[in-house]
């Protein structure tokens, strides 16, 4: 073999492992990175200002969806405790974030944030997010949120299947165990819902806010209880039945799911059942049927 393809062999495999590891030090980034917005999200959830702060550079800077600069780790702290003090039991959903990077040493995370208030319902915002890699690993640098165009098309189209439920319900007894209302948000885009349950000992009640997700092309919903508990719900329709499978979040930390079903009886009247409730891989058991009456007060 003469000595230039030699040459050449050795510096195309030299050149191949530096490929290789460059697409390694890259796919292990991106699970740093990965796994410092699944903290982000939690500690948001869990309203840990002092969480998500340390998940920033010292000098980061915020710029809200209104403009503002929050700038440095001590501004952002307070921001978020706030925030989290003002707006209790807020959520936050990032609806499939995009990671960039720029360089070894930048990326970019853009995406679409969901921030779900039993009060307020659901408001969603663009948002980009800059990603420094530091000697104490990967840390945002930058955010800024942009709210979606007001121009975006109405989802009452995908929602109207549900108008049935705007009303006051209550148990077909109407001793008042049971009460439910529900009514259309500001733009006919959310269905959100109130629900109470009269206990023998406490009541239990809650909000939930039902909408369409374009990101599944499905209706979904997302529940707050009075227990401190939340969940979400996925809903499909077979004729006059709806079914909504749900994961939910005990007050405790356990996890749980069930198959709630709604069956429309008439105009004025529906069925309601939940079966294959599971908290933690055991089985309960089922609650329902209980029939529902609109209140015609």
């Amino acid at each position: 073999m003469s000595r230039l393809l030699w040459c050449m062999m050795v510096m195309w495999v030299a050149s191949a492992a530096m490929a290789q590891d460059a697409t390694n030090r890259n796919e292990a980034d991106r699970g740093a990175i990965s796994a410092s917005i699944d903290a982000y999200v939690a500690a948001f959830n869990r309203g840990d200002a002092k969480a998500l702060t340390e998940l920033w550079t010292p000098g980061g800077e915020l710029v809200t969806e209104s403009g503002e600069r929050i700038q440095g780790s001590a501004s952002i702290q307070k921001h978020f405790a706030e925030y989290f003090a003002g707006t209790k039991g807020v959520k936050l959903e990032l609806v499939e974030p995009k990671i960039e990077f720029q360089s070894p040493s930048v990326a970019v995370e853009k995406g679409v944030a969901r921030v779900i208030s039993p009060d307020s319902g659901v408001e969603s915002s663009m948002y980009t997010a800059i990603h420094i890699k530091t000697a104490n690993g990967w840390r945002i640098d930058s955010t800024k949120d942009q709210v979606e165009s007001p121009s975006a098309p109405s989802h009452y189209e995908h929602l109207e299947p549900l108008s049935w439920l705007v009303g006051k319900w209550t148990d077909a007894g109407r001793s008042g165990r049971v009460q439910v209302t529900c009514r259309w948000a500001r733009n006919n885009n959310f269905l959100t819902q109130t629900f109470k349950v009269m206990g023998e000992k406490d009541d239990f009640e809650g909000s939930m806010v039902i909408g369409w997700d374009p990101s599944v092309n499905a209706i979904r919903s997302w529940m707050f209880d009075s227990d401190g508990g939340f969940g979400t719900g996925v809903w499909s329709q077979e004729e006059t039945r709806w079914t909504i499978r749900t994961l939910n979040v005990l007050p405790d930390g356990r996890r749980g799911a069930s198959t709630n079903i709604y069956e429309v009886l008439d105009g004025d009247s529906v069925q309601f059942k939940s079966i294959g409730r599971v908290v933690d891989g055991e089985l309960l058991p089922s609650v329902g049927p209980v029939k529902l009456v609109r209140d015609s007060e």
